[in-house]
């Protein structure tokens, strides 16, 4: 009698097996002739159940393939050219030992470290206008000395009591030294300050992860018609052996963007685009005592003696002295500017004058258009002029206030401020689909001319992603760019560089300031020598006394206004 009896439990077992999966399986469509408690209770049992057999995590890249084969056309040989030259240009030297067979014990340690002041050449004082010079030499964890270079180090020469900073250019030996040269710019006292921000070891972590890992920032997209909707995980380049694509290519800059397409719905269901979240378990144990806060993150390198000079006044034989320098110092570089009683003085494009008042703020900018476009670093300008201007008046547009679109109107002045974040990959929380926009394209639908200013920050969220994806998407803005100021000659272009922020064992893989410096470098010669405005944030954040932040604080944003509106009202 048992036997017979399991033999019909075996049966039921089976028969309310197959019931499950089907009624699983059939859930959207059964949603629509379902009620909605009835419909949620399935979903949370179909999610519980998926959740127990499947990952959620988005699929892993097929490493069978290059990153990104569906990037779109093929480079033309002039773009393949700039590329590679790009690419040279910004190549980082590697270590000996590649991460994974390297111990701590061998890799740099700021707190063995040092750096120290080298006399002034042919002298024994400094003058304004001279160059100092910081020899570093780098040990590991034992105490040995380093024998290759690739560490990121940052220099900073400041003054507290002056308000006084300045960035200071460092020079990779590859040994294990390195130098670090200042400007002198202003009298009195100047502090030195050194900063391993990356040991060369995680560098090449980091660049690994650049290449095998773009998918480490993942998207996602919420499809819905009528009742009926899905989620999906979108990207620059997703694996096609997964499931089927959507294809959101632009039409005209061809940059691409894919979402996997959900079972039930088309393509053309696609509701928003919106930050998915980040892979975690990116790193071996090994690899992740490289990325320690207070060990080998942003920390500071001491001295051996002073960390300090007084800087004289500058001398009367100006010109006999700046020949006898240029002979001595082989490396002379000229900063963009330096910070002095807390304002940012520039060394090239004017002076900067200090626009203190929100009335000459509101005179300089009298009948103007303002489009802003970007990230949020973009953003923080819309927000200061709108948050400092009492008469701009914030229009509700219905949309998230730190999505945008955002738009400000002055009547009184004639004054319109208008900011739209970049096409994707953006990391932001809720972008509507139809409010999708690439910056090539809106500058295209630009007039412009004389009463027009232009904004343009974008930088922090391609940090994921090989640097050929951010060179890509800078050369359509680029072309739009030159078709702009040659249709309308008049109008004024900003365009504003990467800056330092935080770090933390996390925030460095996503975000490290190693990622941020190779795409200022990119920025920088791809837009070299157009007629337009660069705004040097890396440099007035790294000359600041203040912490770094991925959103700088507001004194350094209202230089950075300054800058721009000296430029409009000189």
């Amino acid at each position: 009698m048992w036997r017979s009896l399991s033999k019909y439990v075996c049966v039921f077992f089976l028969l309310a097996l197959s019931g499950l999966f089907f009624l699983i399986n059939n859930i959207n469509v059964l949603e629509q002739n379902l009620n909605c408690q009835t419909v949620s209770t399935l979903y949370q049992l179909q999610s519980s159940i998926h959740t127990a057999f499947f990952s959620e995590a988005p699929f892993p890249l097929d490493r069978n393939h290059s990153y990104c084969g569906l990037l779109g056309q093929e480079p033309s040989p002039e773009e393949a050219l700039e590329e590679r030259y790009l690419l040279e240009s910004i190549a980082w030297p590697e270590p000996m030992h590649h991460s994974e067979s390297v111990s701590l014990d061998h890799t740099s340690d700021p707190a063995h470290s040092f750096f120290v002041i080298l006399p002034a050449r042919g002298r024994s004082e400094w003058y304004v206008g001279d160059q100092l010079e910081v020899f570093v030499q780098m040990y590991d964890f034992q105490g040995h000395p380093k024998s290759h270079g690739g560490d990121f180090l940052l220099a900073r020469l400041h003054s507290s009591e002056l308000e006084a900073g300045v960035a200071g250019q460092v020079l990779d030996h590859r040994n294990g030294t390195y130098s670090a040269i200042f400007s002198l710019l202003w009298q009195g006292s100047a502090q030195v300050e050194m900063t391993l921000v990356h040991p060369s070891e995680a560098v090449h972590v980091l660049r690994r992860l650049r290449e095998e890992r773009p998918d480490r920032v993942f998207f996602k997209s919420l499809f819905r018609s009528g009742k009926l909707s899905q989620t999906t995980v979108c990207n620059l380049c997703l694996p096609t052996s997964q499931k089927p694509l959507c294809n959101y290519t632009d039409a005209h800059t061809e940059e691409p963007w894919y979402c996997y397409k959900p079972k039930l719905l088309s393509c053309d269901t696609r509701i928003n685009h919106a930050k998915g979240g980040y892979v975690k378990g990116l790193l071996t144990n090994k690899e992740a005592l490289l990325f320690q806060s207070g060990v080998n993150i942003k920390v500071h390198i001491h001295p051996s003696g002073s960390d300090s000079v007084t800087v004289l006044p500058e001398k009367k034989d100006k010109a006999d002295m700046e020949r006898s320098s240029m002979k001595m110092e082989p490396t002379r570089i000229t900063p963009s500017g330096y910070y002095f009683q807390g304002s940012w003085r520039a060394l090239t494009g004017g002076v900067i004058r200090q626009f203190n008042d929100s009335s000459a703020i509101t005179q300089c900018l009298k009948g103007k258009v303002v489009y802003m476009y970007g990230d949020s670093t973009a953003r923080q300008w819309f927000e200061y002029l709108n948050d400092l201007l009492p008469e701009l008046k914030q229009f509700d547009l219905h949309s998230p206030k730190n999505v945008g679109p955002n738009m400000a109107v002055d009547s009184t002045h004639n004054i319109l401020l208008r900011y739209r974040c970049h096409g994707p990959p953006i990391r932001f929380t809720n972008v509507i689909a139809s409010e999708i926009r690439y910056v090539a394209n809106e500058l295209d639908g630009l007039t412009g001319g004389s009463n027009t200013v232009v904004f343009i920050s974008i930088w922090s969220h391609f940090s994921t992603f090989p640097v050929q994806v951010y060179i890509r998407r800078l050369r359509h803005i680029r072309r739009a760019m030159v078709r702009l100021l040659d249709r309308a000659p008049g109008t004024m272009v900003v365009l504003r560089s990467a800056n330092l922020q935080a770090l933390d064992p996390e925030v460095s893989l996503y975000n490290s300031d190693w990622y941020s410096l190779q795409l200022d470098w990119v920025l920088r010669a791809m837009f070299r020598g157009l007629d337009i405005l660069l705004i040097d944030a890396w440099e007035m954040t790294l000359g600041h006394h203040l912490p770094h932040a991925l959103h700088p604080p507001p004194i350094i944003i209202k230089n950075m206004i300054d800058i721009i509106l000296s430029r409009i009202c000189p």
